[in-house]
């Protein structure tokens, strides 16, 4: 696609020009990074430092670009096609859909999949190699289910969702329109449940169920459970990374991520707009308000109010974190110091 095609298509989407200008209207056949982009490759930069060093070592052909006057005329003097967004990296998200058009499997049911009974298949809906559908299970049009996923009895799957190779959704669980479950992740599966008895541990049963509200998305290797009674729900637009496990009971609000290896354990309560970096935990029954940000590792024992970001093991605010941490190092020597001080108050 020539650059100039590709920026026109932008203008009526959410990654809309401000302005742009074609010096040599090349095939864009791929998208790239800076460093590593090529005269076919279109590329992009946003706000942060650097960004002068940046484009004027690339080998992009094509760029998109903040409105900054100093990358504009940069762009100018390298010869480069180039555009103007409020968001470069949104524009450069739309222009690699563009670029990269996804080849929709063809409707229709694989001979080898397996069906239950009473199952209503909505239109357009493509069901892959070795999937098996359990008994009284709706699917809504559009979606697609590739090789090897399994889905028990009683799920519900709403319209152009895409269910990845080999995940499973267990029974009477739900999905709303527009998710995606990717590769190996399972949805319902049994909560942690067990009663401490004079004879061992003894199985709470797990009869609730998981509502997964519209437009999620879980990554592969992730787990949500199911409670003992109840739901455990995930808010509609939540992103949810590769290896997070959410416990049993657990709501999630609207607009959340979480990266990888997130634990929430059971019957937590998160708020709208929660972000949980890397390894976070939250305990059990804990609630976090909303827009709460987590940085990586910290671990949410106690509540967290609105709008806070929090740091450490256990959560703190992020703004004593970072003065506590720049002292860790200097703990042998603090410690060196108080026992001489000690010493001198004896004698």
């Amino acid at each position: 696609m020539l650059f100039s095609q590709l920026i026109k298509s932008l203008k009526e989407g959410d990654g809309g020009f401000l302005k742009y200008e074609v010096s040599n209207d090349i095939e864009i056949h791929s998208g790239g990074s800076v460093e590593k982009a090529n005269a076919n490759n279109i590329s992009f930069l946003e706000s942060g430092s650097y960004l002068t060093q940046s484009l004027n070592k690339s080998e992009a052909g094509s760029i998109l670009l903040p409105n900054n006057p100093e990358l504009i005329s940069l762009a100018n003097e390298k010869g480069l096609n180039w555009a103007t967004f409020e968001n470069p990296r949104l524009a450069f998200a739309e222009c690699l859909d563009l670029l990269n058009p996804r080849d929709k499997p063809i409707s229709g049911v694989h001979p080898t999949a397996v069906i239950g009974e009473n199952v209503d298949i909505g239109l357009d809906v493509s069901i892959g190699p070795r999937v098996c559908i359990g008994d009284n299970c709706h699917i809504d049009s559009g979606t697609i289910i590739h090789p090897g996923v399994v889905i028990y009895e009683k799920v519900l799957i709403g319209s152009n969702c895409e269910l990845h190779a080999n995940c499973v959704i267990h029974r009477q669980s739900s999905l709303g329109e527009n998710c995606v479950i990717h590769s190996n992740s399972v949805i319902g599966s049994e909560g942690f449940g067990f009663i401490p008895t004079e004879k061992g541990w003894r199985k709470m049963p797990q009869t609730g169920l998981v509502r997964i509200e519209n437009d999620v998305e879980i990554g592969c290797g992730s787990t949500v459970d199911r409670p003992a009674v109840g739901e455990t729900v995930i808010g509609a637009g939540t992103k949810i990374d590769n290896l997070v496990q959410i416990g049993h009971g657990v709501t999630t609000g609207r607009g959340c991520a979480m990266a990888s290896q997130v634990g929430i354990a059971g019957g937590a309560k998160l708020g709208d707009g929660v972000i949980l970096a890397g390894q976070v935990g939250v305990g059990n029954r804990v609630s976090v308000g909303n827009r709460v940000i987590a940085s990586s590792k910290c671990g949410i024992h106690a509540d967290v109010s609105s709008d806070n970001v929090v740091s450490g093991f256990p959560a703190m605010s992020n703004k004593l974190w970072l003065r506590c941490s720049a002292n860790f190092k200097k703990l042998p020597e603090i410690a060196k110091a108080i026992k001489e001080l000690s010493r001198q108050n004896i004698d």
